[in-house]
């Protein structure tokens, strides 16, 4: 019964999202000429539902046990202190902690060979949109979200705190994979938009844009970049698989030959 529950959950999570960003993508398009149904739109699927169905409770799992260890390493009273706080205020504080180790960590991802190695199945879309905002590594993703949120909860963050904020920052990480380019001018100083984070997915590595939420890590670093038009070509240099278990399994092998 509970596995089908997840199954509706997910079949509803996908048209909630289809049904939220496709008209976004259709009213403010990046890439003009590119379709709903484009090239290798079925992995990215099997992405989407490997990370609902199986992925996304084991990274959970992963991170409740890291959770667990660390809980109270910190003192009580400025545990109580921190969690005593109006929640606009925490939450700006998260988001700030979070954007800071997300930046670097996601830097060193860019640089550490290893780290790559898993990193680079997220980058290896050629075609942005909503959809391919989940094709990520699960060993990938238990590292990012160790970042965003186990620095949070050693401080003393309330779990309600760091759960609306892991919604908020999934919706937005989506968003920013989204096949948009919205004019808001001045404000992308600001505010993390698709136009930088496309930037991030040119071809070149140290493309720059490693912040998540806003760009301010990347002006301060200086890794800021926003040209007026979109990348020619997203994706990596490396050759890797196209299939979805061939993408999984990348990482482990000595080899870099892409297998079909």
């Amino acid at each position: 019964m509970t596995f089908v529950w997840t199954l509706l959950a997910t079949g509803g999570s996908f048209l909630f999202l289809c049904l939220v960003f496709r008209p976004l993508e259709l009213a403010f398009p990046a890439k003009r000429d590119q379709k709903f149904l484009r090239p290798e739109f079925w992995t990215d699927v099997l992405f989407f539902l490997g990370q609902y169905l199986l992925w996304g409770g084991a990274v959970l799992w992963v991170l409740s046990r890291f959770g667990d260890w660390i809980d109270g390493l910190a003192p009580v009273a400025f545990r109580t202190a921190i969690a005593d706080q109006p929640f606009w205020l925490q939450a700006i504080e998260v988001v700030i902690l979070s954007d800071f180790f997300i930046y670097w960590g996601h830097r060193i991802q860019h640089r550490v060979p290893f780290l790559w190695r898993f990193h680079s199945i997220h980058h290896s879309a050629e075609h942005l949109d909503w959809l391919a905002a989940h094709r990520e590594h699960p060993v990938d993703t238990v590292y990012t979200m160790g970042l965003i949120n186990l620095p949070a909860f050693l401080l003393g963050f309330p779990l309600e705190t760091l759960t609306v904020l892991i919604a908020f920052r999934g919706i937005w990480a989506i968003y920013i994979h989204s096949n948009v380019r919205l004019p808001i001018g001045p404000l992308r100083w600001f505010i993390g938009a698709p136009e930088l984070h496309h930037w991030h997915h040119d071809r070149a590595r140290d493309a720059g844009n490693y912040a998540n939420i806003s760009p301010l890590m990347d002006l301060m670093f200086g890794t800021y970049r926003c040209p007026d038009h979109e990348p020619e070509a997203f994706g990596i240099h490396e050759p890797i698989a196209r299939s979805y278990w061939g993408q999984l399994l990348h990482p482990f092998r000595r080899s870099g030959k892409a297998k079909k």
